[in-house]
């Protein structure tokens, strides 16, 4: 009788694994932590606030600090891209509503 319980035990702890596993692995994707994608012909305010790492609707300053802080970062003079910091910059003008219709220079 007694074996008879560990073998019942072992069939369920097995199917309880087997049930596990299959869960694991059915699991979505994990969520990135960076916005995957290229950048759309005409920049808007949500891809602005994205690169800039702002909320659409953040005060003037707040935006002239990360855009500071983010070009910092990406300046063409301390080995940065010249398209991103046309991106960074356009993203600026977005955010602070001077935009001059153009999009970036490149």
């Amino acid at each position: 009788m007694m074996a008879g319980f560990a073998v019942a035990a072992a069939a369920y702890a097995g199917r309880y694994s087997i049930l596990a596993w299959q869960a694991f692995k059915a699991r979505p994707p994990p969520l990135r932590k960076f916005y995957e994608g290229g950048f759309q012909p005409i920049m808007n305010r949500r891809e602005a606030a994205l690169i800039l790492g702002v909320r659409d609707r953040t005060p003037t300053e707040k935006v002239r600090e990360a855009h500071k802080r983010v070009m910092m970062a990406n300046h063409p003079d301390a080995g940065g891209s010249h398209y991103l910091a046309s991106k960074i910059n356009e993203a600026k003008d977005v955010l602070l509503g001077r935009t001059k219709g153009g999009g970036s220079a490149f």
